[in-house]
């Protein structure tokens, strides 16, 4: 391990010391500041902790202050996967030996999984200037370039210049300020507490493993290595052993260039007010973690949560138009309800959620199946398939057909007598097949209210799929339920009257709409060969159900004909995704994340230019 000793930091200090001690000297000062530079995403300007450069003075204490609007950041001297790090030039300055720039501790940034360092708000950055003449007037001239970004990369380039005469003048302002962006730079050497640190690169250069020992536990650590100029690093796995004052962290190396190599420098921070830097000395072999992790089990706080917002979004999804024909289905249940007593309302409306719930059961223990065995399952990945596409558009059609009253879903007289003889139950298996179809319908308008709880539930275990989905049938089951808990609600509906008719036809609307959705999506799967077959098929089943001059002993052996016939055309018939045009015209390459960082990083040096010839 090597131990850097910081003189810099340590002759800087010492500046810095014997500038604040003239602040308890008595004086009358004017401040020394650079005239800012101000745009809109930065405003630089030089400052100084001496106003004056005091006799045989032979350094002096400055800083490079950055103040960042809102939502801009710049970044650190290894600025992470993309980015670019301040670079001042002091050419122009008189009486400047040397200038040594120090770097405050830096702050993760994570944005599209792509990981940068830097800083935000503000940063100092002290200046350590060396004099080539002791004690005589110096003027400071520096030509800055960096990146300031935002939802756009911005670079800067502008000058700032500082004039220091002879004399004794503090400012205790700028002093205060350099002061406390110092104590950010991070310790190195005995300051850092660190008694081992070692390193270690795989043999394919695909992950760094990093080991530091240290006589102060860590607490909330990030790790900032710098493996060479133009090596990235992903985002690290970081695990605390030895009660904390071991920490063990491995890296993803997402572009190494042998060329560039250096060995490996960490800088590691640990809440605002602690950071080190150390350069870990190589292992042969990678240094084992404190703990292995085979699967992150969540809390049960974290199951709790995120059941609550499973039982919301089902709850949301009754006013979603995906599920408009559930709310048909529903007013039609409650007015059916009229002249029948509680117990009968309170069983029809616990079928209704029946169905919500066993559809929900039924479609998680079906995705934690295909979860099982490999394959890439979803949410509404049922709305991808024609043939479900083409049923559900046939079932919305003859329910809107019926509600416009061109024609009566009649069932044989011997089942009907069969079902009045069996005591008032006939209606529990519509209500049940009503809550069943809701809940179909109900899965493609999930996304936007349940993303994180399907998400959740997918990658999880058994029992968070059982969690999620229970819960989120409970919401979508939740009008239903509260009718059976309180069946006089449906007391409250009007009585029979020519109303029902103007709702039937504003119902019917709501489905024709919704059909109208399904026709698109179908479209959009299938292709218009299917889907103007499936409608011309579904025009003429609905003629064969309304015509009078059909007998009603053949409507349904046709019609089931004609669904089956629509049902088998749409996979037959759909039309497979056409070839890109461009196919063959695109010098196609191979993915590689570090490419793009090189190409990324070239965009933001020339973003008013045409890069196609500038970038790789």
């Amino acid at each position: 391990m090597t131990i850097w000793r910081s003189p810099i930091r340590l002759a800087f200090c010492g500046t810095l010391a014997a500038a604040m001690f003239w602040l308890l000297i008595p004086f009358a000062a004017t401040a020394e500041v650079s005239v800012a530079h101000k745009v809109t995403a930065v405003e630089a300007r030089l400052i100084s902790a001496e106003d004056a450069v005091s006799a045989e003075a032979q350094t002096l204490s400055a800083g490079l202050d950055l103040n960042l609007a809102d939502g801009w950041k710049t970044y650190w001297r290894s600025p992470g996967e993309v980015g670019i790090p301040p670079q001042i030039d002091w050419s122009g300055s008189t009486n400047v030996a040397g200038v040594d720039f120090l770097w405050p501790a830096p702050e993760r940034f994570t944005a599209f999984g792509i990981e940068n360092f830097g800083y935000h708000d503000e940063v100092v950055f002290p200046l350590q200037i060396t004099l080539k003449d002791p004690g005589e007037p110096v003027e400071l001239r520096a030509n800055v370039k960096l990146l300031t970004c935002s939802a756009v990369c911005v670079p800067q380039d502008f000058d700032l210049a500082l004039s220091l005469p002879q004399g004794n003048s503090i400012d205790q302002v700028s002093a205060n300020r350099i002061g406390a962006f110092l104590a950010r730079v991070p310790a190195e050497g005995g300051a850092a507490g660190v008694t081992a640190a070692t390193s270690h690169i795989n043999d394919d250069f695909t992950r760094l493993t990093i080991e530091i020992a240290a006589t102060t536990a860590f607490k909330t650590p990030d790790v900032f290595p710098e493996i060479g100029d133009g090596n990235t690093l992903g985002k690290p796995d970081i695990r605390l052993g030895a009660s904390g004052r071991t920490l063990w962290a491995e890296f993803p190396i997402l572009a190494y260039m042998a060329d560039t190599d250096a060995p490996p420098r960490v800088t590691v921070t640990d809440g605002p007010d602690h950071a080190l830097t150390v350069t870990p000395d190589r292992a042969t072999t990678a240094p084992t973690p404190p703990f292995s992790i085979d699967r992150v089990v969540p809390g049960i706080d974290q199951v709790i949560w995120i059941a609550i917002i499973a039982f919301l979004g089902g709850l949301i999804l009754n006013a979603m138009p995906c599920v408009l024909p559930v709310l048909s289905i529903k007013l039609s249940s409650a007015l059916k309800s009229e002249g029948r007593g509680n117990a009968q309302v309170r069983a029809g409306f616990l079928a209704a959620a029946a169905g919500v719930m066993v559809f929900m059961w039924a479609l998680a223990a079906v995705l934690f199946a295909l979860q099982k065995i490999g394959v890439a399952v979803g949410w509404g990945l049922q709305f991808q398939s024609p043939t479900f596409l083409v049923l559900m558009l046939l079932i919305l059609g003859l329910f809107t057909a019926n509600l416009f009253g061109l024609f009566e879903f009649s069932l044989p007289a011997a089942l009907t007598t069969r079902l009045m003889k069996a005591g008032g139950t006939a209606g529990y298996g519509a209500d049940f097949a009503t809550g069943f179809f809701g809940a179909v319908m109900a899965t493609p308008c999930s996304a936007p209210f349940l993303g994180t709880a399907i998400a959740f539930a997918l990658a999880g275990r058994v029992i968070d799929i059982a969690v999620v989905f229970t819960f989120l049938g409970l919401g979508l089951a939740s009008p239903y339920l509260l009718v059976a808990i309180v069946p006089n609600v449906v007391r409250f509906v009007p009585k029979p009257g020519r109303w029902m008719i103007a709702l039937k036809a504003g119902l019917g609307i709501l489905l024709m709409g919704t059909a109208a959705w399904l026709f698109y999506v179908l479209l959009g799967v299938a292709g218009s060969r299917a889907a103007l077959t499936v409608a011309s098929l579904g025009a003429v089943m609905l003629f064969i159900a309304a015509s009078p001059w059909v007998p009603r002993s053949l409507r349904w052996p046709f019609g089931l004909a004609l669904a089956a016939l629509a049902v088998a055309a749409a996979p037959f018939l759909a039309t497979p995704a056409a070839p890109d045009a461009q196919a063959g015209k695109i010098a196609w390459v191979t993915f590689d994340r570090g490419d793009c960082r090189v190409a990324l990083n070239c965009e933001m040096r020339n973003p008013t230019k045409s890069t196609a010839l500038l970038c790789p």
